[in-house]
């Protein structure tokens, strides 16, 4: 199963690919749509939508795993990253490719085996399962292929295929 992270911002947009077979893991890719900083805010958006399509269309996903929002303290940027999203689910919609959303606890439980897991713990398990001799940059794109692992564990776990299967 070929699965995409997608870990959604405005600013930064993270992706990573993975190719998940019987609990193995290799990866394939990763990189970050950006967009600029004091652009119109509308046009970043439409930014994201183009490359989003783009990258659905050459990466040729069987599933789409993307982050839930977490807001925290700053609720505008949380709104931002939000719109980003939206656009995000949308062009995923109309590649007709299936999307799965992950709280980061449910990330960071699939990857590290504890949901209070640090970012650094998380990275540093990522490039252990996929036997990387360094973690992708952005920070993104390595929050993204987490993302891709968490959905990879979670879509070849015994549980998920007798739910399938029922």
């Amino acid at each position: 199963m070929r699965i995409l992270g997608i870990d959604p911002g405005y600013g930064i947009t993270g992706f990573g690919l993975v190719e998940a077979q019987r609990g193995k893991f290799q990866f394939l890719r990763c990189g970050a749509i950006t967009t600029p900083a004091g652009m119109d805010f509308s046009a970043r958006l439409e930014i994201i939508y183009e490359d989003m399509k783009k990258l659905l269309e050459l990466s040729k996903p069987d599933a789409v795993a993307i982050e839930e929002l977490f807001f925290g303290q700053n609720v505008t940027t949380g709104i931002g990253v939000a719109q980003s999203r939206g656009v995000i689910l949308l062009a995923i919609r109309q590649a007709g490719v299936p999307v799965f959303s992950y709280k980061p606890m449910q990330v960071k439980q699939a990857v590290v085996g504890y949901g209070n897991a640090t970012k650094h713990q998380v990275q540093d398990m990522t490039k252990r399962l996929l036997n990387l001799s360094a973690m992708p940059k952005p920070d993104d794109a390595a929050d993204a292929i987490a993302i891709a692992l968490c959905h990879g564990r979670s879509a070849t776990s015994l549980i998920a295929k007798a739910i399938n299967n029922s």
